[in-house]
């Protein structure tokens, strides 16, 4: 095994994504940001999980061997998933300092000069497939996380019912979408304390029953967690779809760490977030065996809700308002993840043009997407409408993350080959790894034959996926198209030699996806108006597959090509929003002056046709592409254009 090519390699001009840390009080810092981004949907899980193991049909009913089994799975769980698979390997498998489904399948990718083929393929759909089912955990997440918390106000009580719970819920959601066009940067401060609070508080909860029923830490040992299995067979099988709720969020460790680095998530974690957690379920756990002596009406309120049942009185209010609170940041972080994996997504080429606005002029992460804001808050609302209760959406839940982290482990496979592992080593270890994920993938399959619910996050994927294809595939036919009619640049710069016709003063900056090409907006504006402006600016914007790119490297080339024609390609990373005006500032310093007052940008616009003529292409994506096209966002708006300055040529193009 070769360990030490692991990272990617690091090109000139590309990012570290992750920030730098340059001592004890850096690391600090971003531990506790860290908290409010990162540990926000694993840290609210024991708000729900314990209770799912011991809700009916599928739960157990509560007796001290179950008890002990089940927090031993808990504990094994967050053990093996968490600290051995992403903290220990996956984490290391950075596109230069980025995680996530996507950042990975970015890794696999091949450069320039290797080979691609079927193996390749095969992980690129995996990958979209992945990143679909988080589109799907985005919508479940603030559902499901603030519903159980605004639950906790019908604990022992009749006078609050779920008519009021769903309408506490809805309006808190509606309000937490409706502020995500502020920004992250101003209520980000108070997310890392806000959480910091919320893991004291459920491992002090939790230490508190610990010390009255001690016998609980005998869930240490793996062999009751066995023996959990051994006596209830099949049903014990069917149970690791609840206790797969507490590992919920383990992606989300891999897909922020370019926000804050391994250091400090692993930091958060081992010092505050797994003792917390740990705390947290071992204390249900001997609240429930505390229970067990107190009698049957005491047993059963308690395992209705083993989190609110470690308080009681006046104190269960205060923790509901924390615990409101806690699941107001998970569902942040969630909402943020779905911005960054849409920029993602619409830079590598899956995804059409979105807006995308920054919310903050230091930190490039932080964006507000509307279109995607607004379709996760109607997901949102429309679950909670539709299930009504935590436990019914936790059914719908474990699908969507498990799926997610059994394609991280295939796509881990592909990634540690290209760094030179053996197929024995690489293999080994992610078999490990998919025993656990399709141990719990399959334990939560069973729930698609008891409702519509179950299929919510495979339906959900399933459309999400079929947009990414029809899109990726129908802009490769559409370049394939233009690329037919594509006059080569020597070509059209002989006939200029030849034709010598009249150059208007002023720039030409003409848009082209092909830097060695005629743009066909050039073609069609020489065509029609026979001039030339004095000087041309041929740009082609293009995609790295890094998370960044340095703005000392964004300007990859330029070309006099004489007669006044300049070829610029420009490169961005996956993680950037491109901005044309950007380049042009970037141009002048090596050289390529262009003045701003005399410029326009001439840009191609495809109207597409369908014809029953061109096959490969199924007729309802040819439609659904052609949508997605008139609907995409206008590449002047996109490349951050003034629309005041765009000249805009259409052409027809068959499909």
């Amino acid at each position: 095994m070769n360990t030490a090519t692991s990272p990617s390699s690091v090109h000139a001009g590309d990012v570290n994504h992750a920030p730098e840390i340059r001592g004890a009080g850096d690391l600090a810092k971003l531990s506790l940001a860290a908290l409010g981004v990162v540990y926000g949907d694993i840290g609210t899980s024991p708000l729900y999980a314990i209770k799912e193991c011991f809700t009916k049909p599928h739960g157990v009913d509560v007796t001290p061997e179950n008890v002990l089994g089940i927090v031993s799975l808990f504990f094994w769980s967050l053990t093996l998933v968490i600290v051995v698979k992403y903290m220990t390997f996956i984490m290391r498998a950075d596109n230069h300092g980025e995680g996530g489904i996507l950042a990975l399948l970015a890794l696999l990718k091949p450069r320039a000069g290797e080979g691609g083929g079927k193996k390749i393929f095969v992980y690129i759909m995996l990958g979209l497939f992945g990143a679909a089912l988080l589109y799907g955990d985005g919508v479940i997440t603030p559902a499901i996380s603030v519903l159980s918390a605004v639950e906790g106000l019908g604990v022992g009580t009749s006078v609050i019912n779920k008519p009021e719970i769903v309408a506490i819920t809805i309006a808190i959601l509606v309000v937490l979408f409706l502020a995500q066009k502020r920004g992250t940067a101003g209520v980000g401060l108070v997310f890392g304390p806000a959480m910091l609070v919320w893991f004291l508080v459920i491992g002090g909860l939790g230490a508190s029953w610990l010390v009255r029923r001690p016998e609980v830490l005998a869930a240490v040992n793996p062999a009751h967690a066995l023996g959990f299995f051994s006596h209830h067979k099949a049903h014990g099988f069917f149970v690791l779809g609840a206790v797969v709720l507490c590992i919920t969020g383990g992606e989300a460790l891999y897909a922020d760490m370019g926000h804050f680095g391994k250091k400090p998530i692993r930091a958060a974690w081992f010092f505050l977030v797994f003792p917390a957690l740990l705390l947290c379920y071992f204390g249900q756990g001997a609240r429930l065996l505390a229970a067990l002596s107190e009698g049957p009406e005491a047993l059963a309120a308690v395992a209705e809700n083993p989190f609110y049942a470690l308080t009681s009185g006046m104190w269960r209010y205060p923790l509901i308002a924390i615990a409101t609170f806690a699941t107001i940041v998970a569902s942040q972080a969630l909402i943020s993840g779905a911005y960054s994996l849409t920029q993602q997504a619409v830079q590598l080429g899956y995804w059409p043009r979105v807006t995308i606005k920054h919310t903050s002029g230091k930190a490039e992460g932080q964006i507000y997407i509307p279109e995607i804001n607004g379709a996760l808050m109607v997901g949102c609302i429309a679950l909670v409408l539709a299930f009504e209760e935590s436990s019914k959406l936790a059914a719908a839940y474990g699908l969507a993350v498990t799926g997610t982290m059994s394609i991280t482990s295939i796509l881990f496979f592909g990634v540690v080959r290209k760094w030179g592992w053996s197929k024995l080593t690489a293999g080994s270890l992610v078999v490990v790894f998919l025993l656990i994920d399709l141990a719990f993938f399959g334990a939560n399959v069973h729930k698609l034959a008891e409702g519509p619910g179950a299929w919510f996050p495979l339906v959900a994927g399933a459309f999400i996926f079929a947009l990414m294809t029809t899109w990726h595939t129908g802009r490769a036919r559409l370049y394939e198209e233009i690329k037919k009619t594509m006059q080569p640049l020597s070509g059209f710069l002989d006939s200029l030699k030849i034709e010598k016709p009249h150059r208007v003063r002023g720039t030409a900056i003409f848009m082209s996806g092909n830097p060695d090409g005629v743009p066909p907006a050039l073609l069609h504006h020489f065509k029609h108006t026979e001039v030339v402006h004095e000087q041309v600016v041929i740009l082609a914007i293009q995609t790295r597959h890094v998370p960044e790119i340095a703005e000392s490297a964004r300007i990859e080339k330029i070309v006099d090509l004489g007669q006044g024609i300049f070829q610029v390609v420009a490169v961005y990373g996956f993680m950037q929003t491109p901005n044309v005006l950007e380049v042009l500032e970037l141009c002048r310093a090596q050289g390529l002056v262009t003045n701003k007052a005399k410029t326009s940008f001439f840009l191609g616009r495809e109207t597409l046709v369908i014809s029953e003529r061109k096959t490969g292409f199924a007729r309802w994506r040819k439609t659904l592409f052609a949508f997605m096209s008139r609907n995409a966002r206008p590449a002047n708006a996109f490349f951050q254009i003034p629309s005041n300055r765009v000249v805009e040529l259409g052409t027809q193009i068959e499909l």
